[in-house]
């Protein structure tokens, strides 16, 4: 039988060639994580028009705020949020996530600074009720089961409600509420946050106030159950955050999950409610879902995602 003759070198070539291939991996790796950490610091003010108010009326300029997950570190960020005064907005909505540490609440009010000035209304989500812990991220990805960690330090939310409340902001923790802000009646419904299930629907139910110019429905978590019923009711754009964005996302911004039963297509930005509905419909509204400008602390990480704040424009209904 004839040998078969194998070269000894063959087998250090392959070796080297797979070391030199675990090498890329590990780098490449190291790449993408170190954009996603630069990503998630790369805040940006996106300005959008939503064509909602009563024939007639002027713009009303709303700075949507969303999942701040504030520590007192962050001075990048402090300092980006505390520029957005300038802006001098007509109205604040802020759909809760501020905190992400025990000592932050003095660091959002001070990065707020003169934004609590202005008129405002907030809600909670549940990083601001309990402290931050590190998980893994997979699961975010994988199908909700329920488990929400409630076993954790309480951070001090009741220090922040006062402090909102104290400067003027409404609280619309399952809460229904009026504002009149320039010319404008504007009426309010709001929830706790549904990702804990702390939302009260019950407490808010019915049809929106007919006489007002404008009704709006706020939530930290856009859970389909608060966004059909807001709709239902006649609010006519509902403000949410929560989603992150997606936080982690295909290029293009395509959206993974959303960590609630929202579909990723929206999971930021402005749609319509539901998803197949026209402007104008009955029992339909506008949906704006803010990305949030923070991360947990634990993974302080986005991609093709970058953090935001959102200059809403409110305009008569019909305009481009």
């Amino acid at each position: 039988m004839p040998l078969t003759r194998v070269s000894s070198t063959a087998p250090r070539r392959l070796a080297r060639r797979a070391a030199g291939a675990g090498v890329a991996a590990v780098t490449a790796g190291a790449a993408v994580t170190a954009y996603a950490a630069l990503e998630a610091r790369r805040y940006v003010l996106r300005e959008v028009t939503v064509p909602v108010l009563p024939a007639g009326a002027g713009p009303l300029r709303v700075l949507h705020l969303s999942d701040l997950h504030l520590t007192p570190g962050q001075r990048h960020k402090q300092e980006w949020l505390a520029g957005l005064a300038r802006l001098e907005p007509d109205l604040v909505v802020d759909t809760g996530d501020n905190l992400a540490h025990r000592d932050a609440v003095p660091y959002v009010l001070e990065s707020l600074g003169a934004l609590l000035d202005r008129p405002g209304v907030f809600v909670h989500g549940s990083n601001d009720y309990f402290e931050p812990r590190l998980r893994n991220p997979v699961k975010y990805l994988l199908p909700d089961d329920g488990t929400r960690h409630t076993d954790v330090p309480p951070l001090p939310w009741r220090d922040l409600s006062a402090a909102f409340t104290g400067a003027g902001w409404l609280d619309l923790t399952n809460r229904t509420a009026s504002l009149t802000v320039g010319d404008l009646a504007i009426s309010f419904a709001g929830v706790d946050d549904p990702h804990l299930g702390y939302d009260r629907l019950d407490a808010v139910a019915g049809p929106a106030d007919a006489t007002a110019d404008l009704r709006l429905g706020v939530a930290h978590a856009p859970y389909l159950r608060v966004l059909d019923q807001m709709a239902a009711d006649g609010y006519d754009a509902l403000l949410a955050g929560h989603t992150h964005g997606g936080q982690v996302c295909l290029p293009g911004g395509r959206a993974l999950t959303t960590n609630c039963d929202l579909d990723p297509e929206r999971a930021r930005g402005l749609h319509r409610h539901p998803a197949d509905s026209a402007a104008g419909d009955p029992g339909s509204a506008w949906l704006h879902v803010s990305a949030g400008l923070g991360t947990s602390p634990y993974a302080r990480i986005r991609t093709a995602c970058r953090p935001e704040a959102t200059l809403l424009t409110l305009v008569p209904a019909g305009c481009p």
